[in-house]
């Protein structure tokens, strides 16, 4: 994006966020950004359909963003909880009303790449977890026979829950159990009980 479609977006965003996604025309967009109809046009020939996608990644990225430094360099046992709490205050912060959440509900199955924003963002996010715990099993603090990829699966999959139950019911209270749980999970096994399971087969192995 260069700057002017950036600053759309960024305006569409903050304008959603203000007031909503359905209540939310082009015209308010257009005024928050000091934008033209025709320049609104020239960066998003598919109208508000296509803008709405635009603002969809961008919320995409910030889940992502929002959770940072921490979530690239969950390399010690308190950089975890340090992303624990990071992850924690977004959503006390965003409330229970989630904008990415009702961006996609406005958006048809068949708008090109409605699909793919969700997608691509579980992929980054399950990936960059996974990273982390390969950085703790290279220091010998998670068992090195762990699947990372699926207990990060599994771990995104709990602070989903969380998220999901918080916006229906205004309660941290399950995204902070699934995520301090997570987390003493990987923890369970110290590392001198995975050199001894190196040494007597696959008996004490993980699957």
């Amino acid at each position: 994006m260069d700057s002017v479609d950036q600053r759309i977006v960024e305006g569409a965003a903050a304008e959603i966020r203000a007031r909503g996604v359905t209540a939310t025309t082009l015209d308010h967009i257009r005024a928050r950004t000091s934008t033209s109809k025709s320049q609104l046009f020239h960066y998003f020939p598919g109208g508000k359909e296509e803008l709405l996608l635009a603002v969809a990644r961008h919320e995409a990225d910030r889940v992502l963003s929002d959770q940072q430094p921490h979530l690239s360099a969950l390399t010690s046992w308190r950089a975890w909880y340090d992303w624990r709490d990071a992850v924690v205050d977004r959503y006390r912060r965003q409330g229970q009303q989630c904008p990415l959440n009702a961006l996609m509900s406005q958006l048809t199955p068949a708008t090109p790449g409605a699909q793919a924003v969700t997608g691509q963002l579980v992929a980054s996010w399950q990936s960059k977890l996974a990273i982390g715990i390969r950085a703790m099993q290279d220091q010998g603090e998670i068992p090195a026979g762990l699947d990372a990829d699926r207990a990060a699966a599994a771990l995104l999959a709990g602070i989903q829950g969380g998220v999901l139950i918080m916006m229906s019911t205004g309660s941290l209270t399950h995204l902070e159990a699934a995520l301090d749980l997570g987390i003493h999970q990987l923890r369970a096994v110290p590392s001198s009980s995975i050199a001894s399971s190196s040494n007597t087969g696959s008996a004490g192995s993980i699957r």
